[in-house]
């Protein structure tokens, strides 16, 4: 039998020779898929994988302990965004973790294995992974993960990889409900486009390999594709395993305020993409609140921003009012968020592939049959691939048939960039765009870091940010907003994430735009070197405005006469706290705005850790609260202890963990 390498079965086939073609199309266990596989790539496997969920991960193991065995076989795999639970540590944090671990993810989600071994520098020698993008801090530490990272922008990672002689792309899909047409679902962002790429380089097309999943959403429209578009499928018998579903976090007083100041720019009959994470689940919320709520909305940005709604950058986008056209949204990725926005009434406009038509909607002229085509066919949602919680899961699998027409999932290139197929159209469709992404930090000269450390260690990735960047400056009515908290904690000390440099940058300056922290917004577009410095001091949190300031002084970018405005000593957490007080208590701040995955004991749990680990920072903090946890008796919240095994404790470790878990309790209590 002869490969389509040309070369001759190897003895990597061994293990599985029992089952070898007349190959079926459908396959109904891992031994069969396995055989299958290498009998077509021979020994040396360069495989493709979509990121995030739409890896087949029970598949990518059996490879993985298939070639790890075997020096005389190799395994290089392309892909991005590897999704691991967490470890579950030790100590107070285990008791919590372990549960809810469980329960979230399920006790046989099939954790990837080469995502463990190259976490710990223990790939073996003839298995390379290389990753355009990882979970976010995860790979900090490994040698293997931070030498193979490929640093790209998402639009350009289909012509990166397809420069390889790729042999196979493995993927997870849905199966049609009643049907026989299969789903890439969570992830036509990459494949299509990489199969073009292939074919444009004259490159042989790669084994393409389906694992049936029973609880992805089958998603209709350009994400699907007829059964024979794969050469293999295969179906394991019995449940598939949970969905990974991200854990949702709940937002802080400086996340809300940064939320609610990026509602702001949000233009009714625009464009919306967002990240993910709590920065834009407090976006999300702030929009509900402004659509839905409108005058407590504006209640709260005036007791947060006196004046703010005078600003010039928010006057241009068009008011604070609720959404009476909606917006559209186009967005590589489908969130929680949107979801939210959809059922809040506010994801509602929408886009068609036809230019003439769309420029008639946008001029408020539709015909009766634009807006019949408009019903029938729009988009009120385009994505690249979606992720987000298991009510997310739930929902899209359980969308009505004319909503579900209105959203859709397809290729990164039509999503990330407007030259990918018919740039008048996209112009057209993506009116008023708002781009909104986080960062890590940024330069007072408005450059961005989201991807890296100044040493150069990966902490992500550049994803989409650079492409939607680009995009909101050469769409003429659109805006990049990037999002940052003006400060983070390491160790029990505060540093600024403004900066007067750093040694690496993901956006540059001269790509600057709006910024927006927790103390207000900076509309940085076409300023001035100086004019952009204050308006960065002016997001700055005080106890670190003065060292900015003399920087900037010392590198001639600012006056030195300047004096920061009085107005700027109120850029302090308390102060940021006392503002949103009342509004924290009355509900319209809740911590987890877009749900929650904790029980009501948990998010009592979540809170008493949040305020053991800041208060345990440091030498002096850690000795003090060890000595008040051994001096206090245990509290009352028995229903928490309970939940953490500790109601009984036993022996002098449990004694201990008792005693400082009740006094965290206890304290983070009396936090508003």
């Amino acid at each position: 039998m002869q490969l389509s390498s040309g070369r001759s079965s190897c003895a990597i086939l061994s293990p599985y020779s029992s089952w070898l073609p007349d190959l079926s199309p459908t396959l109904t266990s891992l031994d069969q898929a396995l055989s299958a596989i290498f009998e077509r790539t021979g020994a040396d496997v360069v495989l493709a994988a979509p990121l995030g969920l739409g890896k087949p991960h029970r598949l990518l193991n059996a490879i993985y302990d298939a070639v790890a065995g075997q020096g005389s076989s190799s395994l290089k795999i392309f892909t991005a965004l590897s999704l691991t639970p967490p470890a579950l540590g030790s100590g107070l944090e285990r008791r919590f973790l372990a549960p809810f671990v469980s329960r979230h993810f399920g006790d046989d989600f099939p954790a990837l294995r080469y995502n463990a071994a190259q976490r710990r520098d223990a790939l073996p020698a003839n298995i390379q992974v290389e990753e355009f993008y990882v979970q976010s801090g995860a790979m900090l530490n490994s040698s293997q993960a931070q030498q193979s990272y490929s640093s790209l922008n998402y639009t350009h990672v289909a012509r990166a990889v397809a420069a390889h002689d790729i042999n196979i792309l493995v993927h997870k899909v849905a199966r049609e409900p009643g049907g026989s047409r299969l789903s890439l679902s969570c992830n036509p962002d990459l494949s299509f486009d990489l199969l073009d790429e292939i074919a444009y380089l004259g490159k042989q097309r790669p084994l393409l390999v389906a694992e049936i999943d029973s609880e992805l959403p089958f998603i209709g429209g350009s994400a699907c594709v007829d059964p024979d578009f794969f050469d293999l499928v295969l179906e394991l018998p019995g449940p598939a395993p949970k969905l990974f579903a991200l854990p949702r976090q709940p937002v802080s007083d400086a996340e809300f305020a940064i939320g609610l100041y990026a509602s702001t720019l949000v233009k009714d009959g625009g464009t919306l993409q967002i990240g993910i994470g709590s920065l834009s689940d407090a976006l999300c919320h702030a929009l509900i609140l402004r659509h839905s709520r409108n005058n407590e909305y504006l209640q709260l940005l005036e007791a947060l921003a006196p004046g703010v709604s005078n600003l010039a950058v928010v006057r241009q986008s068009g008011g604070t009012g609720p959404f009476l056209l909606g917006l559209y949204g186009a967005s590589e990725m489908v969130n929680d968020g949107f979801m939210r926005l959809q059922q809040a009434g506010i994801l509602k406009r929408r886009v068609i592939d036809d230019v003439e038509a769309m420029a008639r909607l946008n001029a408020g002229n539709g015909s009766s049959e634009d807006l019949l085509n408009l019903q029938a066919h729009g988009h009120w949602l385009n994505g690249g691939f979606y992720l987000g919680s298991h009510d997310l899961y739930r929902w899209l699998r359980e969308l009505p048939a004319e909503q579900a027409r209105g959203l859709g999932m397809t290729r990164i290139s039509h999503i990330n960039e407007l030259y990918g197929g018919n740039e008048t159209l996209e112009r057209l469709q993506r009116r008023d765009a708002r781009f909104f992404n986080t960062c890590m930090m940024m330069t007072a000269l408005g450059a961005a870091v989201s991807d890296a450390l100044a040493d150069g260690r990966v902490v992500s990735g550049v994803g989409g940010q650079y492409n939607f960047v680009a995009m909101a400056h050469t769409l003429r009515d659109g805006r990049s907003i990037l999002l940052l908290r003006s400060t983070r904690e390491q160790a029990g000390k505060a540093f600024s994430n403004v900066l007067w440099n750093y040694g690496h940058c993901t956006i540059p300056r001269h790509l600057r735009d709006i910024v927006i922290t927790e103390y207000g917004i900076a509309d940085l577009r076409g300023a001035s070197d100086e004019d952009c410095v204050k308006a960065m001091l002016a997001l700055t949190e005080v106890r670190f405005q003065s060292g900015l300031a003399q920087q900037a002084r010392a590198s001639r970018k600012l006056a030195s006469d300047f004096q920061a405005p009085a107005a700027w000593a109120n850029n302090s957490p308390a102060f940021l706290s006392n503002t949103l007080l009342t509004f924290r208590r009355n509900g319209l701040l809740p911590d987890y705005p877009l749900g929650c995955d904790f029980s009501d004991d948990e998010q009592r749990l979540v809170r008493a850790l949040a305020w053991l680990k800041a208060a345990t920072a440091g030498k002096l903090g850690k000795i003090a609260t060890i000595a008040r946890a051994v001096a206090r008796q245990t509290g009352n919240d028995q229903a928490a202890m309970q939940r953490m095994g500790l109601a009984s404790p036993s022996g002098l470790d449990e004694w201990f963990q008792a005693r400082l878990l009740s006094l965290a309790l206890d304290r983070s209590a009396l936090q508003p």
